[in-house]
Formats: C-alpha cells, structure tokens, sequence
C-alpha cells in the first residue's frame, strides 16, 4: 500500500500548480500590463491556501514576470519604452543566435511542422483570436530554437517572452494582424535554402519589429 504523501509533497505540487497555471496566463498574454493580482483571488481562482499562491507569486517575481511593489501590490509589469527596447535588443541577441544553431539540425520534418504551425497562425489570426495568436507565435519559434540544442540559451529566451506576455497582448491590439507574420515566410525559406545570412536576418526582424514601433 503506498504511504500518503507528506505535507510537504503536497504543498509543493500545489506551488508548482498555481506557478504553471500563472506562468502559462502572464506568457500568453491573458493577463494585461499592469493588472493587479492578490493572493486571496489567485487562492481562491486555483483551489489552494495562501501559502502555495505566495510561493508561486514570488517565483515570478524573481523572474520578472511580476512585480511587487514596497507596500505588497502585485501586478504584471507596465513596461517603458526604453525596457521594451531592451528587451528586444535581448531578442534579437538570443533568437538570431538560436536560428543559427538550429540551421544545420533544419531537416525537412521540422520545415514541414513550422509551416504547420504557421498555417495555424493564420486561422487564429483569422478569428481575432490575439491569446492563440501569442501561443502559436511562440510554439512556432520554439519549435525551430529547440533544434539548436542549446538550453540555456532558450531558457532565457523563455524569461524574456515571459516578461514581455503582456505587453505583446498590447502590441497584438495595436497591429491588427489581418495574416501570420510575413517574415515567418522568410525564416521557412532560408531553411530551406540553407540561408543563414538570410535566416538571421529574418528573425531578427521578425522578433523587434512589432516591439520597436510598440515603443516609439
């Protein structure tokens, strides 16, 4: 008969419940920029004590995510112009490198799923669907920057999707996407082709230019 699990086991699967829940909201941008959140309501939203709400709060904040302000506020981040251009300075950087790294891994399998992906981007795009528009975008990237085998890299580059959820949820609104990104094309064709000036070049694109006219 197995033995019931310690207390301990049982408040760190509630953490990483409520952590993943709120993590997967803030990266999807189904939270805006700047909305207060309290850990009564995150509690009472995912079923659990304030202890495990507080411990996952805090881990996002670490991770910028969130932020808390000297009287206990917590909110997602209402980013600056010059901290959105930051952090696509950050994107460029990390992206343009983890393209480069997954070029020689880009066999005809994975072209063919990206161009699924991005297919599916175009649906959603055409039901003004803006959250399925940023998982999908995401999904998209992640798939081609997995082939790079590089973990670390791609976890930061993680952090700063994340802290950036709720801003592109705000960028979504002010482009009024009618069609997947042009320069996913791009990226798909210099895979194709073997293209790494071109590979770069797309993706540094694709990733600041929705961000920099954001932040004029």
């Amino acid at each position: 008969m197995l033995a019931p699990p310690r207390i301990s086991d049982t408040a760190q699967s509630a953490h990483d419940r409520v952590y993943r829940g709120l993590r997967t909201r803030i990266l999807h941008g189904q939270i805006a920029p700047g909305e207060a959140l309290t850990l009564r309501g995150i509690g009472a939203e995912f079923e659990v004590s304030m202890t495990p709400a507080r411990e996952a709060v805090r881990r996002l904040v670490a991770e910028g995510a969130l932020q808390m302000s000297s009287s206990g506020r917590v909110s997602t981040p209402e980013l600056s112009n010059e901290r959105i251009e930051e952090l696509a300075a950050l994107r460029a950087l990390l992206e343009v490198e983890l393209a480069s790294r997954a070029l020689p891994r880009a066999h005809m399998a994975l072209i063919e799923r990206l161009q699924t992906i991005n297919n599916a981007i175009s649906d959603v795009v055409s039901n003004r669907d803006a959250v399925g528009y940023i998982r999908t975008n995401l999904e998209f990237h992640r798939t081609l920057y997995l082939r790079a085998q590089a973990p670390a890299m791609l976890a930061m580059c993680e952090t700063v999707w994340l802290q950036l959820g709720p801003t592109m949820r705000a960028l979504y609104g002010r482009l009024r996407r009618t069609e997947a990104p042009q320069y996913h094309k791009l990226i798909i064709a210099a895979l194709k082709a073997g293209d790494e000036p071109g590979l770069r070049l797309a993706v540094r694109s694709d990733v600041t230019q929705g961000l920099r006219m954001l932040a004029r």
